[in-house]
């Protein structure tokens, strides 16, 4: 291991969700324990994490979001596929059923993603250097065309490809959420031609599935880090410098009625599994691994 540099990339996802998230995302990034934010536009306290990045240099880009709270794009959010009977986006489960059904609009999801890419830009002053998607929505069927058709459209080069090494083995995983994990993995292999073709890029290893909220632990992250990189194929990758996304979703509880992206915040975002994830990232002992192991942490903006 000691050969190879490692550029980690401590993605802190949600920013944005409620001021709560917000300060627990800040807390970690001066702590050293996340190096990138991915900002929810549609997310209730979004320009407020907008002037905390600007204001402590975090790097920040853009976590897509459809299938949570409501859309940005004004002509959408009245009469769209995009929306369920209540006015809101269908869901993490509903928004897949609604696409299996074939009854998504993607000249709207196209219209959507247009639009959470300018406000970005409004709200931060630049283009997100990275692009991925809320609840892995970016690598479903049909919509991964018009998410790399955007990108390319905007100059945005980074992504995130959810295929994380050793997930087979998890067996801490309920099988529920295993089963869902497998799916984006499988849409995510679909995936990999469409975005290349486009010229985009992402990380040579993604790890986030295994170590969310209740799972992670430091020596999870640690093994996760090790084992990824020991399996990397021979000859890969080259200049001996492999990067690594790692995705995670820190924070202090949400209190309603703060927070969500239009709709209160949901069930996750209120559980100590947020306050544990800070904890675990902050832990001296992550630090000292990562000095250990030659890990360097980043941003996209920095590969």
């Amino acid at each position: 291991l000691r050969m190879l540099q490692v550029k980690l990339i401590i993605t802190g996802d949600d920013f944005g969700y409620c001021p709560r998230r917000n300060q627990g995302i800040v807390d970690c990034f001066l702590a050293g324990a996340v190096s990138n934010v991915s900002l929810l536009v549609n997310g209730s306290a979004a320009a407020d994490a907008a002037e905390l990045a600007r204001r402590y240099n975090i790097p920040i880009g853009l976590h897509a979001n459809l299938s949570e709270g409501s859309p940005v794009c004004e002509v959408l959010k009245t009469n769209s596929s995009l929306l369920n009977q209540d006015g809101f986006f269908h869901g993490k489960m509903g928004f897949r059923t609604a696409l299996s059904k074939g009854l998504l609009n993607m000249s709207e999801v196209k219209q959507e993603l247009k639009a959470q890419v300018e406000l970005f830009r409004e709200l931060t002053g630049h283009l997100p250097p990275h692009m991925d998607g809320h609840q892995h929505v970016h690598v479903l069927p049909e919509v991964r065309n018009v998410f790399a058709e955007v990108l390319e459209e905007y100059g945005i080069k980074y992504t995130r490809v959810p295929i994380e090494p050793g997930l087979h083995n998890c067996d801490w995983i309920p099988p529920s959420l295993m089963d869902f994990y497998l799916g984006v993995e499988e849409d995510s292999f679909n995936t990999v031609d469409v975005f290349a073709k486009h010229g985009i890029r992402w990380a040579d290893i993604y790890i986030g599935l295994s170590t969310m909220g209740r799972n992670m632990s430091v020596s999870g992250i640690q093994s996760a880090i090790d084992s990824a990189v020991l399996q990397l194929p021979a000859g890969a990758p080259p200049r001996g410098t492999v990067t690594i996304e790692l995705m995670v979703h820190p924070g202090y509880p949400s209190v309603p009625p703060a927070g969500g992206c239009g709709q209160g915040p949901d069930d996750f975002s209120q559980s100590w599994e947020r306050l544990h994830e800070l904890q675990t990232l902050i832990k001296p002992e992550l630090q000292s691994h990562y000095k250990s192991r030659n890990i360097q942490l980043c941003s996209f903006k920095d590969l």
